[in-house]
């Protein structure tokens, strides 16, 4: 910059180009809309700045010049951010949303900080505009204090469309909205989204891309329920213009050159037709027919990624599901095995049970991610006896083999028959003294196995009374961002149960969640709240809440927080001002009824109710104090 003839004019100029590209970019239409709206609409109030300075003739010292750099390169960081999120597989995106969000926060706190640098009444500038920039400087300042970034409603909808087979239609809905998913022909382009997805990452997407397609499935049934007339036009329509579609290469068996129905790797990592590379073994060769290099054993591995992308390519393009074709192996009648492989399993298992550590560490390694891969593992894995052993080695000495034993359980557990096998064999106690002592990894895997099987009202009982809660909340405060949310989650889930409600309080929760409320920059808010919110219900509970003085903190929610959080909020205040005149008291101090008063408008049904009900409290005590004075 200092060998430029005109350093003001250079770096202006640059700043009048990228809040050009960044006002001109297209509306984003995903999970991000919100978020990418607000900053491309904040960085364009700021081209009347610059417009002006750039036809203005007064210089800039160096410190000027400092200032707009950092504001600069800023602007740089959000113009790859904004692109980066309204391109490519939607429901991917959505999936990446706590990493996402970060980058969103980050992003905006620099162009703050970029903007506090600016001393604007040493600009040349008229009134009109420094008064528009310190508006927007005070956006930008007030967007990265409050979490305007939070969607508890999406990550709730997300969580349970993965977790639950037929989740409710009304969530499927919201999901379709808000990730505008609407049509067949959106879901189709986010078909072929996943296809060049995969294709650039190698097919190294592992489960994400599992559950991409099986979020995708769900949200075409909701699709084809709420408008099946439009499927039927279009698909007919799809058959005239994919009368005959072309194969992807990556689709045909390099030895067929067919569509693939049953994908199997070898050990070369190439795949082919199952039936197609048999046929190549049983005639005696040893090589990979493409690389011709010596194949190290003679194994076949579904190829489950490749399969489900054909599987949607198919779908897409109105051609007939191809038909599974029956495993090599010999199936003993009525197993429900499908297409894992029972000798690898079996293998597996015998490692389990050896005293050799690193046989245990290698096997129950591999279990975890073939426990990842799919739900057909998952109920092989467990019929195969495979989760006695795994409980069992919770207690190893070895922490990676620890770490893959809770995980493999985690993974296990989301096979609803599963939890039920997993807590007969004597899991909870185990598993909470990993949450106890584990590696970090270990623990917040441990949180998210507790919060699986409690999914079972029956566990959250046992869970509590094994001493859970202390636990997990020693990792909701000292837990990596991930482990905070996945100790969040368990607590929330167990506090439904009326007793873990007061194990909680007694356990000291209480003062970590109002300093989560208080932190809005940690990402903790949403979680904080809905706990506080269940836990307000509970007499002890109460008494907690109200001697930690939270209500300040919680008006401040109700006047600027989220609609979930604000809902959450006016619940807390109601629990903690029906019946307790001090509180209420307090409220009227900290200005609660003029925010009451605009939720009671503009809030959600039931944030409306409880400040409707507050207001009530409010109004009587405003009486009996005017009948005392007189």
């Amino acid at each position: 910059m200092g060998g430029s003839e005109n350093p003001k004019a250079e770096v202006v100029g640059r700043l009048v180009e990228s809040i050009k590209e960044i006002s001109g970019l297209p509306e984003c239409q995903n999970v991000y809309k919100r978020m990418y709206g607000n900053l491309v609409r904040r960085v364009k109030l700021l081209s009347h700045l610059f417009e002006e300075l750039k036809d203005s003739d007064e210089s800039l010292n160096d410190e000027q010049l400092g200032a707009f750099e950092s504001l600069r390169v800023a602007l740089d960081s959000a113009m790859t951010l904004l692109k980066s999120v309204n391109q490519g597989s939607k429901l991917y995106l959505a999936l990446q949303r706590n990493e996402t969000v970060d980058k969103f926060q980050q992003t905006t706190e620099k162009i703050e900080a970029a903007l506090s640098e600016i001393s604007y009444n040493e600009l040349d500038i008229s009134e009109e505009v420094q008064e528009q920039i310190e508006l927007v400087h005070a956006q930008f300042k007030r967007a990265k204090s409050q979490s305007e970034f939070a969607d508890l409603q999406l990550d709730l909808d997300m969580a349970i469309a993965q977790k639950e087979k037929d989740p409710d239609p009304a969530i499927l809905k919201r999901l379709s909205e808000k990730l505008h998913l609407r049509t067949i022909n959106d879901l189709k382009k986010e078909s072929t989204e996943l296809h060049e997805l995969v294709i650039a990452s190698d097919g190294e997407l592992g489960d994400c891309f599992e559950t991409i397609s099986s979020l995708l499935r769900k949200l075409k049934d909701c699709v084809l329920t709420e408008n099946p007339e439009v499927d039927t036009l279009e698909s007919e329509k799809g058959s005239i213009k994919h009368r005959s579609p072309v194969i992807p290469d990556d689709f045909r068996c390099p030895i067929s050159l067919e569509l693939m129905k049953d994908p199997v790797i070898v050990s070369t990592g190439q795949t082919y037709e199952r039936s197609c590379i048999q046929k190549w073994l049983d005639a005696g060769h040893r090589t990979c027919p493409k690389t011709q290099q010596t194949l190290l054993h003679t194994a076949l591995t579904p190829n489950y990624v490749l399969k489900s992308l054909i599987a949607l390519w198919c779908e897409s393009n109105g051609i007939e599901l191809p038909k599974k074709q029956g495993n090599c192996r010999t199936k003993k009648s009525g197993s429900s095995l499908s297409d894992c492989d029972r000798t690898a399993i079996k293998a597996l298992l015998d490692k389990l049970s050896s005293n050799d550590t690193e046989q245990q560490r290698a096997a129950a390694g591999e279990l975890r991610l073939l426990a990842k891969r799919n739900a057909d593992n998952r109920v092989c894995i467990a019929e195969a006896g495979a989760i006695p052993l795994l409980v069992e080695l919770l207690s190893s000495t070895d922490p990676r083999t620890q770490e893959h034993a809770v995980t493999a359980l985690l993974n296990l557990s989301i096979n609803e028959s599963n939890k039920g096998t997993i807590v007969n064999a004597g899991a909870i106690p185990d598993i909470v003294d990993v949450l106890k002592n584990g590696s970090m990894e270990a623990r917040e895997n441990a949180a998210a196995t507790l919060f699986s099987l409690s999914v079972l009202d029956e566990n959250k009982v046992a869970i509590g009374a094994a001493g859970a809660i202390p636990a997990l909340i020693k990792l909701l405060c000292e837990g990596t961002p991930r482990g905070k949310k996945d100790a969040a989650t368990a607590i929330f889930n167990l506090s439904i149960y009326q007793g873990n409600k007061a194990r909680a309080v007694k356990a000291g929760i209480v003062v970590p969640l109002i300093q989560f409320l208080k932190d809005a920059g940690g990402g903790m808010v949403d979680e904080a709240l809905a706990i506080m919110a269940i836990l307000a219900s509970h007499h002890e509970g109460r008494i907690a809440i109200g001697q930690a003085e939270p209500i300040p903190t919680l008006v401040d929610v109700i006047r600027t927080g989220s609609p979930r959080n604000r809902e959450n909020a006016a619940a807390v205040l109601w629990s903690l001002c029906t019946g307790d005149l001090l509180q209420l008291k307090l409220a009227k101090e900290d200005g609660a009824e003029q925010a009451l008063q605009e939720l009671s408008e503009n809030g959600t049904d039931r944030a409306k109710r409880k400040a409707g009900s507050i207001l009530e409290l409010l109004q009587r005590l405003e009486g009996e104090d005017s009948l005392q004075n007189s």
